[in-house]
């Protein structure tokens, strides 16, 4: 394992050089990983996984639109995709990514499915975490652990093709076999994370929903949202507003921040946009702590995890979803940004 210096505090962290591909391919010969559910991350893992070499089987209700995703994705019914049940039955390694709602309806026949030794492995702490809201309680008889990729299944599998990854935590919550920590890692190469960091199943879940309702998906939303309507308010146009807020954010100053820091960012800007921004930075950064406050307290106390069962456990919640996101959709601001899409060079050449 490799120590690095983030920001003044070492820690430790497992990369490609320290555990190669070789290595994992090693550890998870005698392995049949099966990948429960081929909604958001399970594609994307199962697919690197095979790409890899590692003997991947998939788990997915027949009749879904994600069991035909899964059999256009080259998975071949009755050989590597079956039922959910069947599919853990032959596993020796239980990727659990069902959603959080799933995993808490389907516990109950998963936990019939675990034989002596196996590893059931999740790529989030929620249901273990939040043990009294999901009943997951893993049986004593096997390996527990999780790698959470840091971003979407589309980022894994993208990343992946480009011959780049995405970074990943790691954690054991429970060593059966002594085996535990090795499976987890060589799972995590698989996969094909960038580098793996520890962490606890408390600690993901805690910070990953914090994130995906903060900087990562909700306040970044709520603020593109509020700086588009001020400028209308005031008389810009779809188009300017639009740009001002979210094409220049997207296609040019976020993928300087992924270069090389924000610093960098500022570095490229105009001395106009520098003073103005380092300026507003503390007022909007104290604005917006105490929202963060609440938010992390709401996550700690388990609430968060109750709304997302609730709501996700009801039986028409993909129709309710799909109404929110229409919502987010059919709004001005978002229609006028499928026009500003449309006009960017790469996409109006394919047009010709």
């Amino acid at each position: 394992m490799a120590k690095i210096n983030f920001g003044g505090t070492e820690e430790v962290v497992v990369t490609r050089d320290e555990f190669s591909l070789d290595k994992a391919r090693e550890v998870l010969k005698n392995e049949v990983v099966a990948v429960l559910g081929y909604g958001v991350q399970g594609p994307a893992q199962a697919m690197n996984m095979r790409d890899n070499g590692i003997n991947v089987i998939v788990g997915q209700r027949e009749g879904t639109k994600n069991w035909d995703k899964a059999v256009a994705d080259g998975w071949i019914p009755g050989k590597t995709l079956f039922n959910v049940e069947e599919a853990a039955e032959k596993g020796t390694v239980i990727q659990y990514l069902l959603s959080d709602a799933g995993q808490r309806s389907q516990w109950s026949k998963i936990v019939e499915c675990l034989n002596e030794g196996d590893m059931l492995y999740f790529s989030h702490g929620f249901s273990v975490t939040f043990k009294d809201d999901t009943g997951v309680i893993p049986p004593p008889h096997v390996d527990v652990a999780l790698v959470a990729p840091k971003g979407s299944g589309t980022s894994v599998r993208r990343n992946f093709l480009a011959g780049s990854g995405i970074n990943a935590s790691y954690a054991v919550h429970q060593d059966h076999t002594g085996r535990a920590n090795e499976r987890a890692i060589a799972l995590g190469i698989a996969i094909g994370a960038g580098y793996l960091f520890p962490t606890t199943f408390k600690n993901e879940v805690y910070s990953d929903l914090t994130g995906e309702r903060g900087v990562l998906i909700g306040a970044l939303s709520g603020v593109m949202e509020a700086q588009y309507n001020v400028l209308r308010k005031h008389g810009h146009s779809p188009s300017e507003a639009f740009n001002e807020t979210v094409e220049e954010l997207t296609q040019s100053l976020i993928r300087l921040v992924g270069e090389n820091g924000m610093d960098f960012m500022y570095a490229n800007c105009s001395t106009t946009a520098q003073r103005g921004a380092l300026d507003w930075h503390p007022r909007f950064r104290d604005a917006v702590a105490p929202v963060f406050d609440d938010l992390y307290e709401s996550v700690l106390s388990g609430n968060e995890a109750r709304i997302t069962l609730e709501a996700n456990s009801q039986p028409d919640y993909r129709a309710k979803l799909e109404v929110e996101l229409a919502a987010i959709r059919d709004s001005e601001m978002w229609r006028a940004g499928a026009a500003v899409r449309s006009l960017r060079p790469e996409n109006w050449k394919k047009s010709q």
